[in-house]
């Protein structure tokens, strides 16, 4: 029963701590990609050395709370899940629009967008994947 509670309470860490990182590299990488065009600047703060480590940071993190939650230890319910894959969806496709967002919007609020959405796009998506493989597989089975 503590082992279960232990893997419980890492998931929800995961998932909180994988929330404000995600927001707070968002706010970071929107200071550094302010006024540029990002495809031109190599994704900003991910382009670099270090945005790259920060983003298997992000990665790993999304895989952690994916993993859980698949296995129902996280903080993701199967219940939660349908209603979470749709927001997941959202959040990665708004990544992709927010994108191109910093040149248009300026000076700072398009670099905003841009940067936290990517940043909860990286956090999120492979939690998106792995949920969705568990739920077509429940779909399947039966």
């Amino acid at each position: 029963m503590v082992k279960n509670e232990l893997i419980a309470k890492i998931g929800s860490w995961a998932f909180i701590g994988g929330i404000i990182f995600a927001g707070l590299v968002g706010i970071y990488q929107a200071t550094t990609i302010e006024g540029t065009v990002i495809k031109d600047a190599g994704y900003g703060f991910f382009g670099t050395e270090m945005g790259g480590w920060v983003a298997w940071i992000l990665a790993i993190l999304g895989i952690i709370v994916g993993i859980l939650a698949a296995l129902g230890k996280g903080t993701i319910t199967a219940k939660e899940t349908p209603g979470f894959l749709i927001a997941g969806i959202a959040l990665v496709v708004m990544a992709g629009v927010f994108i191109e967002w910093n040149s248009v919007i300026t000076p700072w609020i398009g670099s905003l967008l841009s940067g936290v959405s990517m940043s909860l796009a990286i956090f999120v998506a492979p939690t998106v994947g792995i949920l969705a493989v568990r739920t077509i597989y429940d779909m399947g089975k039966d």
